[in-house]
C-alpha cells in the first residue's frame, strides 16, 4: 500500500509514545506515575456532567451548524466580555472538534504551499506538524530563559523573511507553562500586521493563567480555545477559534467540509460551563493547580533538577536535567523504566532544547506528584552526576 509522502513525513507525538509504553508497564502489574501528559485529572465540573446525562435522554440530536450551536457561540462571546473585558460578535466564532481542529481550520484558511510561519522552539509539536501538512514551511526560532522560553519582538523580526506569512504563538506555552509579557505579545502582532501578516494565538491555557486575552489589543488575530483545560472536558473534543469576520466564510467551509460539525451533545452540555456554579468549580480548581506547582518546584529544587523560568501559566514546566549526565530521552526512558514515572523528552517540542530539557505535566493529584517526586529523587540519587 502507498502511504502518502505528508503522512510518511509526520514525526510521533513522543507524549502519547510515552503514554503508550507507560501502558505497558501497567501491564506487567507496576504503577506508573503519569506525569507525561497534559490532561485534568478533574474531569468536567459536574453540573457540566449532568447536562451531558440529560441530554441523552433520547432526543434527537442532529448535526448543528459548521460553526457551532448559536448558543454556544453567544455564551464563548459573554466569557470573552466577563472575562477579558473584550466585545466579541458571536458570528465571529466558530465552535470546533476541539481546539486541534481550530488549529487545523486555520492553518487550511491561511497556509498556502511555501509559506513560512514562524514558531518559537520549544513550542507544541502538532503546531508545526499541521502548518507542514498544508505545504507551509516552519522556521523554528530558538528560545532560551531570557525571553521566558516564548518569541519577542526582536527574534521574530531578526528572523522574518520575504516568504514569511505568519506567526504562531502559544501563550501561555507548552511544554514550558511560560507566558509572553502582554507589550511583546503586541509588539509582535504589530509587527506582523505591518507586514499584512497573521497572526494565530492559542489561548488554550489562559484562564488557567488569569491573563488578557490578545484580541485585547489585536481583534484581527485568529484566537484560539479549548473546553479542554480550564474546563476540564479533554475528551469531549470541544474547542473554539475567534476569527477576523473575512475569514469566517472561509472557514465554515472547511469545517462542513472536514468534519461537518463539533459533537451536538458535547455542545448541548457545553452550556453548563458558563454557569456561575461550574466557573466556580473551575476557579477552585486553578486554585488547586497552583498548589501543585509548588510542590512540583520546591520537589525538584530539592532533588537538584531546574526549572529555568518558573512557569506561570498552567500545569506545566520545563525541566533542565543536562546535569544528570543523560540526555532527555535518555532521563525520560530511565525514569519511567527504574522509577515508574512517565515524563515528556523536549524532542516533541523542537531542537533547540531537545536534549537538555523534559517536561513535567502536574495534573496528577497531590498524592501522586509526592510519590512521584519522592521515586525521581531515588533515581536521580543514583546517577553518577548530578
Amino acid at each position: 500500500m502507498k502511504i502518502s509522502l505528508r503522512a510518511q513525513a509526520v514525526a510521533p507525538f513522543y507524549a502519547m509514545e510515552v503514554a503508550k509504553h507507560a501502558a505497558m508497564i501497567e501491564l506487567d502489574g507496576h504503577d506508573v506515575i503519569r506525569l507525561n501528559i497534559g490532561e485534568p485529572d478533574f474531569g468536567a465540573p459536574p453540573i457540566v456532567r449532568e447536562a451531558m446525562i440529560n441530554v441523552m435522554d433520547g432526543r434527537p440530536l442532529p448535526y448543528t451548524a459548521a460553526l457551532g450551536l448559536p448558543a454556544l457561540r453567544q455564551a464563548i462571546a459573554g466569557f470573552y466580555r466577563d472575562r477579558h473585558g473584550v466585545e466579541i460578535d458571536p458570528a465571529r466564532i466558530a465552535v470546533t472538534a476541539g481546539a486541534s481542529a481550530a488549529l487545523v481550520l486555520a492553518a487550511a484558511a491561511l497556509v498556502d504551499p511555501a509559506d513560512e510561519v514562524i514558531i518559537g522552539d520549544p513550542s507544541y509539536p502538532c503546531n508545526r506538524q499541521i502548518i507542514e501538512s498544508f505545504g507551509g514551511h516552519v522556521r523554528l526560532v530558538p528560545t532560551t530563559p531570557a525571553t521566558r522560553f516564548q518569541l519577542n519582538s526582536s527574534s521574530v523580526r531578526a528572523n522574518w523573511s520575504a516568504t514569511t506569512a505568519g506567526v504562531m504563538i502559544a501563550t501561555p506555552s507548552n511544554p514550558t507553562g511560560t507566558s509572553i509579557p502582554p507589550s511583546e505579545l503586541a509588539a509582535i502582532c504589530e509587527l506582523a500586521r505591518s507586514h499584512d501578516a497573521w497572526r494565530i494565538i492559542d489561548e488554550i491555557y489562559l484562564d488557567l493563567a488569569g491573563g488578557a486575552t490578545a484580541l485585547t489589543f489585536d481583534p484581527d488575530a485568529v484566537v484560539i480555545g479549548s473546553f479542554s483545560k480550564y474546563f476540564g472536558l479533554t475528551g469531549w473534543r470541544l474547542g473554539w477559534c475567534v476569527l477576523p469576520a473575512p475569514l469566517v466564510p472561509a472557514v465554515e467551509r472547511l469545517a462542513q467540509n472536514f468534519y461537518i460539525c463539533a459533537s451536538t451533545p458535547a455542545q448541548l452540555a457545553a452550556l453548563a460551563c458558563f454557569t456561575p456554579e461550574a466557573l466556580a468549580v473551575c476557579e477552585q480548581r486553578r486554585d488547586e493547580f497552583a498548589a501543585r506547582r509548588t510542590l512540583v518546584l520546591d520537589g525538584l529544587a530539592r532533588i537538584g533538577l531546574p526549572v529555568p523560568v518558573p512557569p506561570d501559566g498552567h500545569f506545566y514546566c520545563y525541566i533542565d536535567v543536562s546535569g544528570t549526565g543523560l540526555s532527555a530521552g535518555e532521563f525520560c526512558e530511565r525514569a519511567l523504566q527504574e522509577a515508574n514515572v512517565a515524563l515528556t523528552p523536549g524532542r516533541d517540542f523542537g531542537t533547540h532544547s531537545a536534549e537538555t530539557h523534559v517536561r513535567l505535566s502536574y495534573t496528577a493529584s497531590m498524592a501522586d506528584l509526592r510519590e512521584g517526586l519522592a521515586r525521581l529523587e531515588r533515581f536521580v540519587s543514583t546517577l553518577p552526576v548530578i
